[in-house]
């Protein structure tokens, strides 16, 4: 380490002479302060000297301005302008939060740029002091400084479930539905926690806090929380800023756009949020003026900025949005406190073209920071590439502070992941590939069940694990690669062991055994998801496996392609890989049998390393079988996952081949994935509560999630035995009758509403039907079921939204087709397309509000030389009804009864005969 060199001008030379007679080993200590502190520095000069007064040492404070001599030895605390002229700034002292300790026997002192700096220095000396024994050293030389400027974890003030009459995100801030949010006791331990690993930002995540937390004098019925609730609120607000403040934390409040409270919405007959509304001024001048009263009430409060998910996302309306609301309301708050200086804006680049809006945003707001996801909602790896690695560059260019968002994790729920190794390449990465300097961290698991974990510890769920105890080894992994990346392996071994060495009282031999475990348990999940998985997005909840379909046709599923091109090392899909082998094409990158068999050996290193440990534990035998347990779960999911790739690949040779030896080679590889399936129900049956902790019907994959159903493994398990089942049955059809038909037909029947728009009329479904007004396109093949359906022909419109008013004495569900692309990730890419978007939970939290979400008849139309057309539902009751549609091209495709019980399936429309889908094997 450098030499720092203080050049303590006036303080070593005063205090040399005076303390010259003084014992070393006499325990007394005489704390030199500036007079003013700030909270967090007195709070970090506080925690130094209780920890020297219960290490035996009197401790005096001196804040007289160094006026005062002593013959005991003393430590200097300050920044460089606390003691103008008596000091200079030591050497190399140039970084925020960065600070320098520097001890000698007689004299001291930490010095740093920033109050933050001296709460950390403080700290480390504190830290210092009890690995030494209790003593202070008296020699030591110490510099240290984070690299990234933002280091922040994420608590949602959300829940599992929607609340009564409200939709996705809409939790008013209430004891009722968020008791912990009101424990004292509780923020401090969090916090704490923070500050222990070093963070200093917080996010707090809700979709509209604003009704929770101020009143407007225009808007008085807007607030969503009775008076005693509202004053609460206040009181719990204030305090967790403070108690943030003093430990060097900054506050941050997320929310989303368009949503407006429910009370506000209920007065003016609207909805509490609508994608596709326009910007209505009304409803930007409560937004801007909810702003800023919350600017003026808590300046110190930094605001958290989604542009999506309920508003259009992409296009000029969320720039000014932006723009025209809240970047004004900000700016009206300061104003109102007579302050100049801007906090910071965090701009999140989801479901908005990002670049665009900070273009249109800077010349009215200088001090804005982006932030993105890291790996989608999920973590895939250490190496990202592709166009999304080209976002963040580019965001990372546009801002003083790029923040990668590591959220939600859908892919690690329930289990347990702290693999330092993948963490600290995966702050790597974002160092040197997405060029950022900033970290927001999820929690590993459970996000929309916070403060608890899915742990089952009773029976009866009166006892619960807090995530922050649970997962203490999430939380410290990232914060230490946040402060520094590029740390030494072996150094980091013998860190880790030894962490878990006083966790479970065993040598650090057997705690590197637990370290090393870890590490494999790490590689399995982030693996199976990139090589085999549907989505990034929080509608895939990985443990609880997928279906062969999903496996062998994963474009029916809205598969999201970004996934493998940017989230994930070079390599192959299974379908990818299937036709590679079928046409002797040489393979690319990372390939599914590859993957197969590299999460088996995890699974098995990661057991054998854990039970190498095991009878040696002291302390905490319970939290260290619960460990073991993971170990087991993970192993059994990637053999699970392993055998089931094997099975998928067999299957789809059949495909090209029609040869039923494929499928009855397929047939071993799946029964051993139920198998092990079935020791994962077993493992997890009374060890978890849950596998996903949203469950609202947005979760789709491996199935539609309702009313907190299917969110186990003993409700899964019977689906996948029956797969097997159905498979097994189709073999033994098909050794009779060489081939079936390739489709499943529902029986449709047409249902006339009474449609209130002009311009629109119906039209029978057939080939040779024109469906647009104003376009000579024609239907050239369309799915069976169809034929006897009566379409909506209306004008095609491209740049409006399409609207459709339409009244029923029935429950009725509307077909809308959408015209298949390739998957549009960001921004400007989505703003320049022709064609309607489909519903898609990765970008509209709405998707499923209609029970859209999920595609009908895939590839069910061809229309002229048109893209593959996909078909959804919309479900309504009997009723008067306005549905507005996206931007685009689309097809209103006509009405049938709402109570029919409908099969999706793939049409093969346009597919060529060897690429059609053999989904019939397992449905």
């Amino acid at each position: 380490m450098r030499n720092i060199g203080f050049a303590l001008l006036f303080y070593f030379s005063f205090f040399s002479l005076s303390s010259a007679a003084t014992s070393e080993h006499k325990k007394e200590l005489v704390l030199v302060v500036p007079k003013n502190m700030a909270p967090r520095f007195k709070y970090g000069v506080d925690s130094l000297a209780r920890t020297l007064l219960s290490a035996g040492y009197k401790v005096d404070t001196d804040s007289s301005g160094m006026g005062k001599t002593s013959k005991r030895r003393s430590l200097l605390i300050g920044k460089v302008s606390d003691f103008s002229g008596r000091w200079k700034p030591a050497e190399g002292l140039d970084e925020k939060e960065g600070f320098h300790i520097k001890l000698s026997a007689n004299v001291g002192a930490i010095q740093a740029l920033d109050d933050s700096g001296i709460l950390y220095g403080t700290l480390k000396l504190t830290e210092i002091i009890l690995e030494n024994g209790g003593l202070l050293p008296t020699d030591l030389q110490y510099e240290d400084h984070p690299e990234m400027v933002l280091r922040g974890t994420a608590i949602g003030i959300q829940k599992t479930h929607y609340l009564p009459g409200r939709t996705v995100y809409e939790y008013p801030y209430t004891p009722a539905e968020f008791p912990w949010l009101y424990d004292k006791k509780q923020w401090i331990r969090y916090l704490d926690m923070l500050l222990e690993n070093r963070y200093n930002s917080l996010y707090l995540w809700n979709g509209h806090p604003f009704a929770s937390l101020v009143r407007l004098p225009e808007y008085p019925y807007a607030v969503e929380v009775d008076e005693e609730t509202f004053m609460k609120n206040e009181a719990i607000f204030k305090f967790i800023t403070e108690e943030a403040d003093k430990r060097g934390i900054w506050i941050i409040q997320m929310f989303y756009n368009i949503i407006i409270s429910k009370p506000f919405a209920e007065k003016h007959q609207l909805k509490t949020q609508d994608r596709n509304r326009p910007i209505i001024p009304m409803i930007a001048d409560y937004t801007r003026k909810s702003i800023a009263a919350f600017v003026e009430k808590y300046p110190n409060v930094g605001l958290l900025v989604t542009l999506g998910e309920a508003m259009e996302g992409v296009g000029q309306d969320d720039v000014d949005w932006f723009t025209k609301t809240i970047i004004p309301g900000v700016q009206d708050g300061l104003k109102r406190l007579g302050l100049t200086q801007e906090p910071p804006i965090v701009l999140r680049a989801h479901d908005t073209d990002a670049p665009r809006v900070m273009k249109a945003a800077l010349p009215l707001y200088k001090n804005l920071y982006t932030m993105a996801k890291y790996n989608g909602e999920a973590l895939t790896t250490y190496t990202p590439r592709g166009k999304w690695a080209d976002l963040h560059r580019t965001l990372s260019k546009a801002a003083p502070v790029h923040i990668q968002n590591v959220h939600i994790l859908a892919n690690l729920e329930p289990f347990r992941y702290g693999s330092p190794d993948f963490i600290q390449k995966s702050v790597q990465a974002m160092h040197q590939v997405y060029q950022a300097n900033g970290l927001h961290l999820y929690p590993q698991a459970s996000y929309w069940d916070w403060p608890y974990a899915a742990d089952k510890i009773d029976n009866m769920g009166n006892k619960r694990l807090l995530q922050v105890d649970r997962d203490w080894l999430w939380y410290k992994a990232w914060a230490r690669y946040a402060w520094k990346a590029n740390r030494d392996k072996v150094e980091e071994n013998d860190y880790w062991s030894g962490l878990f060495a006083r966790q479970f009282g065993v040598n650090k031999e057997a705690g590197l055994a637990i370290v090393k475990s870890y590490e494999e348990m790490g590689e399995i999940a982030p693996k199976l998801l990139r090589r085999y998985g549907i989505t990034d997005g929080n509608r895939q909840t990985l443990s609880l496996g997928m279906f062969m379909t999903q496996l062998i046709n994963p474009y029916r599923y809205g598969l999201f392609t970004l996934l493998y091109e940017s989230e994930a090392p070079e390599g192959e899909m299974i379908i990818d890989y299937a036709k590679k082998e079928w046409n002797e094409e040489p393979h690319v990158g990372e390939t599914p049998i590859q993957v197969a068999d590299e999460v088996a050996e995890h699974g098995r290193k990661a057991v054998e390393g854990i039970e190498a440990v095991q009878g040696k534990v002291q302390h905490n035998k319970e939290e260290f079988e619960r460990i073991r347990n993971d170990m087991y779960c993970y192993q059994a999911l990637a053999n699970f996952y392993a055998e089931k790739a094997r099975a998928a690949i067999a299957v789809l040779r059949y495909k090209y081949s029609n040869d039923i030896i494929d499928l009855q080679q397929a047939l071993p590889y799946l029964e051993r994935s139920v198998e092990h399936y079935r020791q994962l129900t077993e493992l997890t049956r009374h060890s978890y509560w849950y596998a996903n902790s949203m469950q609202t019907t947005q979760r789709k994959i491996p199935i539609r999630g309702v009313d907190g159903k299917y969110k186990t493994w003993e409700e899964l398990l019977p689906l996948y035995e029956e797969e097997l089942v159905h498979f097994r049955q189709q073999i033994d059809s098909l050794k009779k009758n060489s081939r079936r038909a390739d489709v499943a037909v529902n029986q449709l029947h047409s249902v006339e509403v009474q449609l209130e728009d002009k311009g629109l009329a119906y039209y029978p479904l057939r080939i040779g039907a024109v469906p647009y007004t104003n376009q000579g396109d024609t239907i050239l093949d369309l799915a069976p079921d169809l034929m006897s359906l009566k379409g909506v022909r209306r004008k095609n419109l491209i740049d409006t939204l399409t609207t459709i008013r339409f009244s029923t004495t029935k429950p009725v569900k509307l077909l809308v087709g959408y015209f298949r692309q390739k998957d549009l990730a960001f921004g400007a890419e989505r703003s320049e397309n022709s064609y309607a978007p489909a519903p898609d939970l990765e970008h509209d939290a709405s998707a499923n509000d209609y029970g859209q979400s999920e595609v009908f008849i895939a590839n069910a139309i061809a229309l002229g030389d048109q893209p593959a057309v996909d078909i959804h539902t919309y479900s309504f009751a009997a009723g008067k009804h306005s549905l507005t549609l996206p931007k685009g091209q689309l097809l209103l495709l006509g009405f049938i009864d709402g109570t029919t019980e409908l099969k999706n399936y793939d049409a093969n429309i346009g597919v060529p005969p060897d690429e059609r889908n053999i989904d019939w094997l397992f449905e």
